[in-house]
């Protein structure tokens, strides 16, 4: 079985985490996840709850990327990365993953953190950043002639600089080496690959544990006013029918086939069965006429706090 890796498509970690096993060619069930719906199975692998994280059969869980960079790169490093990983290497991301992180998350997310002066944060982003630059000039990577570890796993934190202010970033004087550097970066193949899928899935990873279900724009609309979901599946309501019709996860694309196909503006209700349990809600594995395939039908309105994700549905 492939390693799972949890990954956050935007997320600067996750980013360099797929980048370094892109380049060693290592296959990887990506599961994507959502920020403000964790899946049961990521909690448990990792009880911080934070991307990436890669599981494998049979080894320790990998909760931190440049572990998880490392640990590709020695199964195969066709790129050389790992060549010249040493004490300027620690040093460097020593500096990215403490200081620059800390100003850029201040500068990108000033609302986040009390009485925070964004422009001093982006004064001290630009001090390293002009360190950098030195170093960039004299052949092109962080470490001479050549991209090393240290170039991927440092890039997509610029790259997150540069998108929290495009315009500054652009016009500041005298970082025209480091401008290049990214340039090359976001250009790249490489890069390419992985904000792509399989790389880089947009749609969140869809548990086996929870519960899904499809609902029409309009009537979960209505639940947000009425405080409570009660439609049992398209046109009709859980007082005609007894129950609410929902899908495991492996089912969801037939049910939409089947009942949803020619709908356009439709709504994701994600489930997660353990706060039905807490309202007292039974969930009753059901079979569905003509087919025999169980199906969970949750027999009581729906509460909307034990729906842990609402979002448009794609297949």
């Amino acid at each position: 079985m492939a390693p799972v890796l949890y990954s956050f498509r935007r997320c600067p970690y996750a980013m360099r985490a797929r980048l370094a096993l892109a380049a060693a060619g290592q296959e990887v069930e990506l599961r994507e996840v959502a920020l403000k719906a964790k899946a049961p199975e990521l909690l448990e692998a990792s009880p911080k709850g934070t991307v990436p994280v890669l599981v494998q059969a049979g080894a320790p869980v990998l909760e931190e990327s440049l572990e998880i960079m490392r640990w590709a790169l020695e199964q195969c490093d066709p790129l050389g990365w790992l060549e010249g990983d040493g004490a300027e290497t620690a040093a460097l991301l020593a500096q990215n993953d403490g200081p620059f992180k800390r100003h850029l998350d201040r500068f990108k997310y000033p609302d986040r953190y009390a009485d925070v002066h964004r422009l001093e944060h982006r004064s001290a982003v630009l001090v390293i950043l002009r360190e950098w630059e030195q170093r960039l000039q004299a052949g092109g990577w962080l470490l001479g002639a050549r991209s090393t570890l240290v170039d991927w796993a440092l890039l997509p934190f610029v790259r997150q600089f540069r998108l929290a202010d495009p315009e500054g970033f652009d016009g500041e004087p005298g970082l025209d080496a480091l401008r290049e550097w990214l340039a090359r970066f976001e250009e790249s193949p490489l890069f390419r690959r992985v904000m792509e899928s399989p790389w880089a899935e947009r749609r969140c990873w869809r548990s086996p544990r929870w519960l899904y279900h499809l609902a029409l724009a309009a009537d979960w609309q209505q639940a947000r006013q009425q405080g409570e979901y009660r439609i049992s599946t398209r046109g009709q309501s859980l007082d005609q029918v007894g129950f609410i019709h929902a899908s495991y996860a492996h089912q969801l694309e037939a049910t939409h086939q089947r009942f949803y196909a020619d709908l356009e503006d439709l709504r994701l209700l994600v489930i997660d069965p353990t706060r039905l349990a807490a309202h007292g809600i039974a969930v009753r594995p059901e079979a569905a006429p003509g087919s025999g395939e169980l199906f969970p039908h949750l027999y009581g309105p729906l509460p909307l706090d034990a729906i842990c994700l609402v979002e448009r549905y794609t297949r």
